[in-house]
């Protein structure tokens, strides 16, 4: 683990802001060796890029094809390096809820969409609507299910777990919850609290980093009562002015930059992105790391712009 950011999540005054960056494989099938010779450039941040055209790092899910994951979900992608999507769902009347097998592995792996999206890919979204809005005994089952195989799956890592833990669910869209945060706190948050629950009764010093895409402030700081010690918000779902008010100096995050500008601003418009948020969110004794996402349609001076401005931010006193 990062030590900048275990001082940044312990408020335990990191000497420079922690700073990540992730690197989807399509951006390295588009920019290739450019990439690495950019990368190069940024010791800081990457101590050792590699990179070998006939072995692009990608799990399953990035692969062109189709897969079918152990509930049953039918996964499909057009594009090699691209995320792939759930076109096939398992569940198609209420009478499969009820008939749903609980998977048997117990390899304590727990893919982005462990819980909320998991809902959703066995359903599909509409329907998955439906019973969320009915709250009938379809959707608490089909929760109880998945949460089921989520707690044996965390069980499994508890011997191999560190000083942190991660895990990754998309609770919201561009707008809000979909479900709305009371029937979120209602029928997820207990969940989640359940889930981290096992970790913390295992070792209440592990921390828990949750990375969470959409406008979701209106429960981070429930999230935060579930036991999460770090949350990984989006800039632009959420609004800085929400984080500002919701999280500093209250729950530490580790701020999602605006991807959504990373492709068409200037060099000075994101540079300027990043010292806004830092400008606003800063606080000596930590509550704040810098994360960084780059995808395919991002040029490679845009790149550099975004790193720049990390470089020179993550100084910031």
């Amino acid at each position: 683990m990062n030590e900048l950011l275990y001082k940044a999540i312990t408020y335990n005054y990191p000497e420079t802001i922690p700073v990540s960056v992730g690197i989807q494989p399509a951006a390295w099938i588009r920019h290739r060796g450019e990439l690495q010779r950019l990368l190069l450039d940024y010791p800081q941040f990457f101590p050792n890029p590699t990179f070998d055209e006939n072995k692009i790092p990608m799990s399953e899910q990035y692969r062109a094809g189709t897969h079918i994951d152990e509930w049953g979900c039918v996964w499909e992608n057009i594009e090699e390096g691209m995320d792939s999507m759930v076109k096939g769902h398992p569940i198609k009347s209420a009478d499969d809820i009820f008939s749903l097998e609980i998977p048997k592995n117990r390899d304590g792996r727990l893919p982005h969409g462990f819980m909320y999206l998991r809902l959703l890919d066995l359903c599909g979204f509409e329907d998955a609507m439906i019973y969320f809005a009915e709250e009938g005994e379809e959707i608490k089952t089909l929760i109880s299910k998945v949460l089921e195989y989520n707690c044996r799956q965390i069980e499994a890592i508890l011997p191999n777990i560190d000083r942190m833990v991660s895990f990754g669910d998309d609770l919201g869209m561009q707008n809000g919850l979909a479900v709305g945060p009371e029937r979120w706190r209602r029928l997820l948050g207990p969940c989640y609290a359940k889930m981290y629950s096992i970790i913390k009764r295992h070792n209440p010093e592990t921390l828990i980093y949750m990375h969470t895409d959409g406008c979701i402030w209106e429960i981070m700081n429930d999230l935060k009562q579930c036991g999460v010690d770090m949350i990984n918000p989006q800039f632009r779902a959420n609004g800085l002015s929400n984080l500002v008010r919701v999280c500093k100096g209250k729950i530490p995050i580790n701020l999602d930059l605006d991807r959504q500008l990373f492709p068409f601003g200037t060099r000075p418009e994101l540079m300027d992105h990043v010292g806004e948020c830092v400008e606003a969110l800063y606080l000596p004794e930590g509550g704040l790391g810098l994360y960084a996402e780059f995808n395919r349609d991002i040029p490679l001076e845009n790149m550099a712009a975004v790193l720049d401005g990390l470089e020179k931010y993550r100084h910031y006193k």
